[in-house]
């Protein structure tokens, strides 16, 4: 690396850790009273860093699930000498113990049903991402968070990262010119996979409950734990689990709140498991002055575009001084169209164990409830990221192009589609309207 390059890679560096969320000074007096609602991995790796931040109680936890209850009570246990009261049922929950913070980590399909709860019944929120199933249910979330005038933070921890916020300096800095395009994409290995048979449901997990709002389908251990974004009925796929942080990074840079057309084609070319979800898809979002691109295969592993050793992951900012990557475990690589520049490079600051930066979120989580400011990632932030995806999604689920009133929130001229942008909930579940 010569000088020219280790200078601005040195001052990039410096300015993402100067952008990072830092805690208050001020303490709370009394920790807060949180809750976990969806007791998985996940939802344990998100609370694990609201103990260490060393400003909540545990009060409880909660899933349909008592094999997972079991596991996560057990990891918080080393954590805090606080014994969470354990509960099925959120509303339960949420009546008896009147939590201050609530984490949501449950399946996609719950998120709108949990999170309003919880605003309604006066807390703050972590929600994962995306943040709905649907497009209306996120509005009814947004709508909700208006009106209580409660925090809500989404899980886009990206926007904390500190090579994703250099990164984003550098892209509006102007050094990669004008850009016209960009190209959003997860590749990964794997094979056509094989049926595996519906069994019965397990022990200590509520089934019925589980399946909630959307349709009741026969237990399959493929479907819980960590199947089910693979599942129609319950998540969108690659593009609705992975999509929503590469997308939000071009909405980050643009400033741009929606596109303006839309068009999803993908399929099934490989997969011959139980799941519905498209192995491979290709989505295409006019914005206003340049072309964003979704791609994703869940076969081939594309070893030829490796971003990592790891993975081929990211979003491509092309440019017309170069091609800009922002990537995850590789940080972020300027390429100058021309061949005397010299590439810059940025490597990522990421927490273990989990090589992201939930910590961060977390503080910048705690500092908004404290000043009453919106947090980095606030509800409309991810509301923003998430209908993106599920734009795509709605459009590969139609066969065609969609026109899209980003003001209005429907699709121009096309009743059919607009169905889509909600569906039935099943049984006593009914669909948010807020």
């Amino acid at each position: 690396m010569d000088r020219r390059s280790f200078i601005e890679k040195s001052a990039l560096a410096g300015a993402a850790f100067s952008s990072l969320p830092l805690l208050t000074s001020l303490k709370r007096a009394a920790p807060y009273k949180t809750a976990l609602v969806g007791a998985g991995w996940w939802g344990t790796n998100i609370l694990r860093c609201a103990l260490q931040a060393g400003e909540s109680k545990l009060v409880a936890l909660c899933d349909v699930d008592e094999n997972q209850l079991k596991i996560c009570s057990d990891v918080v246990s080393k954590l805090t000498p606080d014994k969470p009261k354990l509960y099925r049922d959120y509303r339960e929950m949420l009546a008896k113990e009147k939590p201050e913070i609530v984490i949501v980590a449950t399946p996609d399909h719950w998120h709108p049903l949990c999170c309003i709860a919880a605003i309604e019944a006066g807390a703050h929120v972590y929600v994962e991402k995306p943040i709905s199933h649907t497009i209306k249910e996120g509005r009814a979330m947004v709508n909700a968070t208006r009106k209580h005038g409660k925090i809500v933070q989404v899980g886009t921890h990206r926007r904390v990262s500190p090579h994703n916020i250099s990164g984003q300096e550098f892209l509006k800095s102007g050094k990669v010119g004008k850009i016209g395009m960009a190209r959003a994409f997860v590749h990964y290995g794997g094979g056509a996979g094989q049926k595996t048979p519906d069994s019965e449901v397990p022990k200590g997990l509520d089934w019925d409950f589980y399946c909630g709002p959307a349709q009741l389908v026969p237990y399959n251990k493929t479907i819980h734990p960590k199947g089910f974004r693979n599942y129609l009925n319950f998540a969108n796929g690659t593009l609705g689990d992975w999509g929503i942080h590469w997308l939000d990074q071009v909405l980050w840079w643009s400033e741009q709140k929606y596109p303006k057309k839309i068009y999803s084609t993908g399929g099934r070319a490989i997969k011959q498991d139980n799941t519905d979800a498209p192995d491979h898809q290709v989505a295409v979002y006019d914005f206003d002055g340049f072309t964003l691109e979704w791609e994703h295969r869940t076969f081939a592993a594309n070893n030829a575009e490796k971003t990592h050793p790891q993975q081929a992951v990211g979003v491509y900012f092309y440019g017309t001084e170069g091609t800009f990557h922002m990537g995850w475990l590789d940080g972020w690589t300027f390429y100058p169209s021309d061949p005397k520049k010299p590439v810059v490079h940025q490597d990522p600051q990421l927490n273990k164990p989990d090589d992201q930066n939930i910590q961060q979120l977390w503080a910048n989580f705690l500092e908004s409830i404290k000043t009453n400011k919106p947090p980095i990632c606030e509800i409309e932030v991810g509301q923003k990221s998430t209908n993106v995806a599920l734009l795509g999604m709605l459009s590969y689920k139609l066969g065609r192009s969609i026109v899209w009133d980003g003001e209005k929130e429907v699709i121009v001229g096309d009743p059919e589609a607009n169905k889509l942008l909600s569906r039935e909930y099943r049984g006593e579940w009914k669909y948010p309207e807020v």
